[in-house]
């Protein structure tokens, strides 16, 4: 991992939220990290524009469906200009009533974070699939490194 951004923690805390949200199947609670303005593209291409619609998109996912649940392992974060950081994270999903992941559904996430007034805001986040078909060490290397998290928690 590396990290050359002052506000780490802040950051960080951001995409955790992030998580969070999502884990919790909170439409409200993953928006809420958002700027107002903020876009999600999603790990199957969808793209929202808005806090408001994201939420109203995400309440209509969480409850139309069982989603899979994210763990993620934050790489690096890293200024891209003034007040604007840039994180990358590896994450996985376990599906839903399960217990392990399933690598197949391991994804890149992109975070663009910019500083509101004092407070990071998700400017652009996006969920990219990462099958590694022409690396499969690589993403069995990655299933355990999330696992070794599963049991942490």
């Amino acid at each position: 991992m590396t990290s050359a951004h002052p506000h780490e923690a802040q950051i960080r805390a951001l995409y955790a939220s992030f998580l969070d949200g999502w884990n919790r199947r909170s439409g409200a609670a993953v928006a809420a990290g958002f700027a107002d303005d903020g876009d999600i593209v999603g790990y199957d291409g969808s793209h929202h524009h808005g806090r408001l619609a994201i939420a109203a998109h995400l309440r209509q996912v969480f409850g139309s469906h069982p989603t899979q649940s994210y763990v993620g392992i934050v790489r690096s974060i890293r200024p891209i200009g003034p007040n604007v950081a840039v994180l990358l994270a590896h994450a996985g999903m376990i599906p839903p009533g399960g217990d392990d992941l399933d690598p197949r559904l391991h994804t890149v996430h992109t975070l663009v974070a910019a500083e509101e007034g004092g407070r990071w805001r998700i400017s652009l986040l996006q969920a990219t699939p990462a099958g590694w078909h022409q690396s499969p060490e690589a993403r069995d290397a990655l299933t355990q490194e999330l696992r070794e998290l599963l049991a942490v928690q």
